[in-house]
Order: structure tokens, then C-alpha cells, then sequence
């Protein structure tokens, strides 16, 4: 993604921290607001949902990260607009807003806007996502409705689902009137493009990869050692030629949801079985050209010479389950075959044979969230339970330990990592990951509507399906409007079966489906039958009895890690903190940096096996090359403690030193010790560890 020609796609960063941006790990902690705010614009917008957990840990990861990517979605990234811009297709509502496509992208983008509707949007501002997608129509000389005809072609047609997912959600058949004139004129003009159009002797159509607008994305062919090309993919002739799973799932389920939009606004019954011939034949080719049976796996790739490519494409495995074109025997293959790293499922895998685990491509082993989404979607969807949590885990640690939701992360680190791109024999470049990024924001709080608690929308209502892992504990969320409705739905026991079901304290037999013309206020609640305890760190303590189950700790702590030393990077970190590994000397995956503004702040639980008032002492390791001693507050459980000072350790930002404050007061078994850059301190220094040894209590 993100090759636009005017945008500026290299973060500027100033001062100590001059390079690499990286993030990491924990799986205890919440995020924080972070990055640039939007302009907020037009009328005011339906309060969002809250969710909560009757775990504390749970809330803590889960609940955090949810609250930061609404943040990210309905404050940071909802802006104001030109009309002059943005409303080409006269359908925009000038008093409602439209949502950008994230930090240092200030456009919505038609695959942004398309993946942001569809992933969130649309459930919790039907309007504000309305906006959005209309800002991605243009209208033609003769007045016909068409996605905006960019330079990315392959991707327009991601539009209709989103799209038809619009109308589910809202009912809205005006706007699926438009819809409908808008998806039916731009796959005619797909249909008939001579780049990234359709090729008869194979049954599919051309065109890079829905996700990988960058070469990175690519092996050799279609690519070259060196990218010598462009680092843009559609420029190789390969690339733009060539047919990739992604794209051609995105065809399919467009002209099925084309012919769902004919079938809703009783179009001719000839037109509607048109759309769905051609949905057929297309998932026909898709299946017959790209199933793999050695590897239990899609392909990634058709050339045009025939060449192959038995890769894995994130995107592609995805959308296989999502949209229905994988068998069930295929859906389990792929679940049991497909390979994930560290961090979660891979744009593209293996690494290409001119990136490394080292230099990842930045569209090949790699994490995008917005990929993993989709495939913890699939994942829920197709009942698997357990992947399903570790997915959502790892995204909730990515966002909680980076001050929000970021572009791109290293799979085998977790380290904010924008990844690599040939410029020629020598030079690899490494982008940046740019910060407040929708689809990473869209990403998680879909896991949650579609994975955890199994929402699906259809004209008779919307219907839940959840998925509860083992160890999460019982969850509500509260006031989600859907349509004239305002919803509490809670979730007790764990696993995917329902064991019983009421509405309003009546029970309800059958399906878990609410109605569509359900109105005023209602209480969903459904209880599971229950699953098996898995034990997600490998600590020995089963998840159900584990404080901490998502940190490896201690049996004697149950589950949680030992108070006496943490990493920086494993730290609630908001405000702009963030991991980083441009200056060496540093211990575990990396450093934290970010430390520059006010309201910048790194917080660890001291776990603690006794609820005790007592006090502690607490050493910082840090790095300080300013010319003076830094300031910073310490605060217990939201208590301002006392200003702390930084002294010089040296001109060097890869020198450390060590600080140790002492008579710090403690109470309950996990008191939360921050350090944050409040009104009157000057900060700027870099955070390693830090340890804490109890005195007292």
C-alpha cells in the first residue's frame, strides 16, 4: 500500500530518534490516544459502544485497545472535507465527515475508505461510512455512477462489498440504489480495461495483488533482484499481466454482491443471473488455477506465461474463507496449513530471496494489521477458536505497547517496522510505519464485532455467532446502535456454542438473530457452553486460572511475570511512546522513545503477591544525551507521586545509565507505576527497563 504520487510517505523524525521506527510485545497493558488529531467535522455522531470485561487482564489488553481504535477511527481520523475534492458524485452529506486513511495519508483512498467501511464504519456511524465511500465516486460525462478511475485499478472493486455491507447494516435502499449504479458501470469498465482487465484464456482478472501496490510484494518474476523497475508493482509488465488471488476473490465477491444488489431493487431477473454466472465462473478459475493440493493452500500468484507461485498471500487465504470460495475441506486445510509468524499472519510468505528476516520486504514477511484482521475474521469464522485468540491478542499487545495502532510491525519482533525496498544493486530503503493508522484501528475493532462476538448483517437483522476463548472471562457491550436499536449484548462461559440465549430476561429459542425493525433499548445476553482451557504463554498455569494469560510469568504469581524487572517495551505505552531500535546498548527487543511531549507516558504493573500497603524502590535504566538533567512525573495508580529528575549520562545516545527512586507507596496486588511527561517537566530521554524491589509491606 501507500505509493501515491503526492504524498510525502516517509515519516519525518527529529532529534534522538533518527531512524528505524519500531514497536513490541506485551500482552498485559492498554493503549493510548496517540499522533496527529483530524479536523472533526458536521453533525455530532452516534456515541460509541464501550466494552468491558469482567476480567481485569482482559480488560486490560482488549478493552484498552478497543477504546484507542475508536479514538483512532471516530476522533483522530474523522476530518473535514472540500466538496470541491471530494463530492464528485453530489451524494455527500456536507454536514458529515469522511475518515482518512490514517496518519501521513490524509486521503481516504478508495481501498481505505472500502476495508474502513466495511470493518467498522458502517456499524458504528452508518453516515459518517455513507460519506466516506461516496468520496470515492466520480461521475462520468454522461452522468453514470463510477468508482474514481486512479492509477489503482485492481483495487476499485473492494468498493461494492463495502458497499453492500453498507446496505445490511443501514437497510438503505437510496443509497443501494446508487450503490448499484456505481458497482454495475465500473466492473463494465473493468470488464473491458486493457490494463488490469479481465484475460479469457485463463478466466481471471489481471492486475497486481489486492493488497501489494509495491514490488516488495513480489518474488522473482515478476519482479527482478534488484527492483530496477519501479518500486511500484503495476510499472512491471509481470505485475500488470499477472493474476493474483486477492484480486480475483475481490471480483468475485463483487459480482456477487452485484447480484444481491440487482436481486434487493428487483432488477431483471436476466441481469441478476448474469452477475451470478459471472460469480460462478470466477470462482471456478480461482479454485481450478490456484488451489494447490501439495501444499493444502492457495496460490499467490498466475503469470501470464503460466508460471506459478505457491506462496502464501495473507489477503488471499482471507478472503477465501470470508467470501465462501474454499470448500470446507479446503477451509480446514488452509486453518491447519497456513503459517503465521511471531506477530501474526504475513502480508506475503516465505521471505523473497533479496529480503531477509533482518530486512523484511515491506510487503513480504512482514505484518500489516489490516491483514491480520481479516484473517482473524476468518478464523472466528471458520471456528477456530484458539488462533482466533492468539490473532487478536498480538494485534491488542501491537496497539498497547505503541501508543495506538501503527502501519506496519516486524513479524518476528513486534518492532514498528515500515520494511525494505530495493533501489538497485546496493541500496535497500527502509520506509517508515506511519502512526494513527485507520485499518489497523478497523482491524481490531472488527475482531471484536465479527470475531468475539460473531455479529453478521442481513436483511432480516443482525445475528450473533460469538466466539469466547477459554480465559477471557465474561464481556458486555454496551450501547451499540444498530439501526433504530440500542443494544447491550454480554457474553458469559467461552467457546463458540450457545447454550442459552434471552432477550430482555425472556429466553429465545433459536438463532441469535435480532430483528431489523427491533427498536428502543435491548439486552442481549448469551451463554456458551464452554471450551477447553488453553494456555496461550506456555507458563504452565492454564488461562482460566491465569491471572496474566498473555505473559509468560510464574506459577507462584499465578501466571504473571515477577515484579522484579521489565522490559521498556513490554510497558503500557501512550502519548506517543513507542519502541525503537536506532541506538545500540539496549536489553531485550528494544527501547522506548517518544518521551518528547506532554502527555507521553510509560506505565508497569507491578504484580505483587500480597494486597499489603507498603512501599518499593524503583530503577529506570535510561538514556540521556541532552546538555541537562530531564524531568519526569511518577505516579502510583493515577496518584501523582513526585517529580523525578534524568541526569546527562553522556553525549551518546547509545550510552545508559541507571536511576533508582525509593519510598514509592503500594497498595493492592497490582499497583500501576507510571512515568509520564506532565506540566513541568522537560523529558526527552530514552526508557530501557525497569525493576522494582519492595522495602516495606
Amino acid at each position: 500500500m501507500r505509493f501515491r504520487p503526492t504524498v510525502n510517505r516517509r515519516r519525518r523524525i527529529t532529534g534522538m530518534m533518527t531512524a528505524t521506527v519500531v514497536a513490541v510485545s506485551t500482552m498485559l497493558y492498554g493503549a493510548g490516544a496517540v499522533g496527529a488529531t483530524g479536523t472533526e467535522a458536521g453533525t455530532s455522531a452516534p456515541s460509541a459502544p464501550s466494552l468491558e470485561f469482567a476480567n481485569p487482564n482482559s480488560q486490560a489488553l482488549y478493552g484498552t485497545a478497543y477504546q484507542a481504535a475508536l479514538r483512532n477511527l471516530l476522533q483522530t481520523n474523522t476530518i473535514s472535507w472540500d466538496p470541491a475534492v471530494y463530492n464528485k458524485s453530489g451524494l455527500m452529506d456536507t454536514g458529515v465527515g469522511i475518515v482518512r486513511a490514517g496518519g501521513g495519508y490524509p486521503q481516504p483512498w478508495t481501498r481505505d475508505a472500502s476495508v474502513n467501511s466495511w470493518n467498522a464504519t458502517s456499524l458504528l456511524d452508518p453516515a459518517l461510512a455513507a460519506n466516506t465511500l461516496w468520496s470515492a465516486v466520480d461521475k462520468d460525462a454522461d452522468g453514470k455512477l463510477q468508482i474514481q478511475q486512479d492509477d489503482q485499478q485492481w483495487d476499485q472493486v473492494i468498493w461494492v462489498t463495502a458497499a453492500w455491507n453498507q446496505y445490511l447494516v443501514t437497510g438503505d435502499r437510496s443509497f443501494l440504489q446508487n450503490a448499484y449504479q456505481t458497482a454495475a458501470d465500473t466492473l463494465a469498465i473493468r470488464e473491458h480495461a486493457s490494463t488490469a482487465g479481465y484475460n479469457a484464456t485463463y478466466g481471471l482478472f489481471t492486475g497486481a495483488s489486492f493488497f501489494n501496490d509495491g514490488i516488495a510484494g513480489y518474488p522473482a518474476p515478476p519482479a527482478d533482484a534488484t527492483e530496477s523497475v519501479s518500486t511500484g508493482s503495476m510499472p512491471w509488465p509481470g505485475v500488470a499481466t499477472g493474476m493474483f488471488l486477492s484480486t480475483n476473490e475481490v471480483y468475485y465477491a463483487a459480482y456477487t454482491n452485484l447480484a444481491n444488489m440487482a436481486e434487493r431493487l428487483r432488477q431483471p431477473a436476466a441481469q441478476v443471473a448474469a452477475y451470478k454466472a459471472k460469480a460462478k465462473a470466477l470462482k471456478s478459475a480461482i479454485n481450478k488455477r490456484f488451489w494447490n493440493q501439495r501444499t493444502g493452500l492457495y496460490n499467490y500468484m498466475l503469470l501470464a506465461d503460466g508460471t506459478t507461485g505457491p506462496y502464501q498471500e495473507g489477503t488471499g487465504l482471507a478472503f477465501a474463507l470470508l467470501f465462501g470460495i474454499a470448500n470446507p475441506a479446503q477451509a480446514r486445510s488452509m486453518v491447519a496449513h497456513a503459517t503465521e509468524m511471531t506477530w501474526g499472519m504475513p502480508d506475503t510468505y516465505p521471505n523473497w530471496a533479496r529480503y531477509s528476516d533482518a530486512q523484511p520486504g515491506r510487503h513480504n514477511a512482514i505484518v500489516w494489521p489490516v491483514v491480520q484482521g481479516l484473517w482473524a475474521k476468518a478464523l472466528a469464522q471458520q471456528g477456530a477458536q484458539t488462533a482466533f485468540a492468539s490473532e487478536t491478542a498480538r494485534l491488542a499487545a501491537l496497539a498497547d505497547n505503541n501508543s495506538g495502532f501503527w502501519e506496519i510491525y516486524n513479524g518476528h519482533t513486534g518492532v514498528v517496522d515500515g520494511g525494505y525496498q530495493r533501489l538497485g544493486d546496493d541500496v535497500k530503503f527502509h520506509w517508515g510505519s506511519q502512526p494513527d493508522q485507520t485499518w489497523s484501528a478497523t482491524a481490531f475493532l472488527n475482531m471484536i464485532d465479527s470475531g468475539l462476538f460473531g455479529m453478521s448483517f442481513g436483511d432480516d437483522g443482525l445475528t450473533l455467532r460469538p466466539t469466547l476463548p477459554a480465559g477471557w472471562g465474561d464481556v458486555t457491550l454496551r450501547g451499540l446502535h444498530y439501526r433504530d436499536a440500542d443494544l447491550t449484548i454480554v457474553l458469559h462461559g467461552a467457546g463458540t456454542t450457545v447454550q442459552s440465549l434471552t432477550i430482555d430476561g425472556k429466553r429465545v429459542h433459536g438463532a441469535a438473530t435480532l430483528p431489523a425493525t427491533l427498536t428502543g433499548d435491548h439486552t442481549v445476553e448469551i451463554t456458551l457452553t464452554g471450551a477447553t482451557a488453553g494456555d496461550r504463554d506456555a507458563d504452565g498455569v492454564p488461562d482460566a486460572r491465569d491471572r496474566c494469560p498473555d505473559t509468560a510469568g510464574t506459577p507462584a504469581l499465578l501466571g504473571c511475570p515477577g515484579p522484579g524487572h521489565i522490559e521498556a517495551e513490554d510497558a503500557l505505552n501512550t502519548g506517543g511512546a513507542k519502541t525503537n531500535v536506532n541506538h545500540t546498548g539496549y536489553s531485550g527487543r528494544a527501547f522506548i522513545d517518544g518521551l518528547w511531549a506532554q502527555g507521553a507516558a510509560s506505565s508497569y504493573t507491578v504484580h505483587r503477591t500480597t494486597s499489603a500497603a507498603g512501599t518499593g524502590s524503583l530503577t529506570l535504566r535510561y538514556a540521556n544525551a541532552n546538555s541537562d538533567t530531564r524531568t519526569m512525573t511518577l505516579s502510583v495508580d493515577g496518584r501523582t507521586v513526585r517529580q523525578v529528575s534524568f541526569p546527562k549520562v553522556s553525549d551518546s545516545w547509545d550510552s545508559w545509565g541507571t536511576v533508582t527512586f525509593d519510598d514509592i507507596p503500594l497498595t493492592g496486588p497490582d499497583p500501576v507505576i507510571t512515568l509520564s511527561y506532565g506540566a513541568g517537566d522537560n523529558g526527552s530521554i530514552n526508557l530501557d527497563w525497569a525493576e522494582f524491589h519492595s522495602t516495606a509491606g
